[in-house]
């Protein structure tokens, strides 16, 4: 039996228009499906392009707003980015990714924009105004439990610092045990986005056995680029009268907050 790479995905060369190519791995099932990916590495493939399209040393990213066209397919995705906005200080960069549906025709299965901002020096007048989440090492090793089984949660380390459901905001410590694209490290930002999706399910307060509680989207905000190997979630969710909910939450690494997300949610009765 081959061995399943330890990476979200491997490369697969280039298509015929020249996008690049990748296959998902068994690591980005989704808890929903098993013929979709989590939300959490097509977000940090996303991001991947836009780090990259038109890359300038002097700029970084400070927002990106993924939307999730419809499910995406575990199997091959063609990526596609460019610059919709240049500028010397601050410009809008794009990505796509691209899969084949159902009718054998291509199209865009996710979408990704971000704004990039050219770094100055602000050492003197650092503030975080986010809460400071416990350490990891104040965490409890576990898992989702069985509901919420899935190929990406099982290769996730988790440490808990709250239990699912509890009055307040969730929150947990997470750290991807594969590498985002075989062959490569994952840059900070990637690293933060393999994780940050998670926050739908760590601010939910609805029981996995009786409701489904899917996100369309997640937009984030980073103020400051994280550091080390742990990502830590903090979220709670907000549920309306009309099966509409919004996730919102705070990202941190072990020295602080580092930015936030907020998804919309779409919530029905099983």
């Amino acid at each position: 039996m081959k061995a399943l790479p330890n990476a979200f995905f491997v490369p697969a060369g280039v298509g015929d228009e020249g996008y690049e190519r990748v296959t998902a791995t068994e690591h980005t099932v989704s808890l929903w499906a098993p013929t979709m990916q989590h939300g959490a590495p097509p977000s940090a493939l996303l991001v991947r392009a836009l780090e990259r399209v038109d890359a300038r040393e002097d700029t970084r990213i400070s927002r990106v707003a993924v939307d999730i066209l419809g499910p995406v397919p575990v199997g091959d995705i063609e990526i596609r980015s460019w610059t919709e906005r240049p500028g010397a200080n601050i410009e809008l960069v794009v990505a796509e990714l691209w899969a084949e549906g159902t009718s054998g025709t291509a199209r865009a299965v996710a979408r990704g924009s971000a704004w990039r901002m050219r770094t100055t020096p602000t050492d003197d007048v650092v503030h975080t105004g986010e809460p400071t989440m416990r350490p990891v090492s104040e965490g409890i090793d576990n898992t989702f439990g069985e509901l919420w089984a899935s190929g990406y949660l099982d290769a996730v380390a988790f440490k808990f610092l709250t239990e699912l459901g509890v009055p307040g905001p969730g929150q947990v410590w997470a750290r991807p045990t594969p590498v985002l694209v075989q062959g490569e490290s994952m840059t900070p930002l990637e690293r933060l986005f393999s994780v940050a999706d998670i926050a739908n399910g760590v601010g939910a307060k609805l029981p996995i056995d009786e409701w489904t509680f899917l996100n369309t989207d997640l937009t984030v905000h980073v103020f400051r680029v994280p550091q080390g190997d742990w990502i830590g979630v903090s979220a709670e969710t907000s549920t309306g009268p009309d099966g509409i909910a919004m996730c919102a939450g705070t990202l941190s690494d072990e020295l602080g907050p580092v930015g936030r997300i907020a998804q919309t949610v779409l919530v029905r009765r099983r």
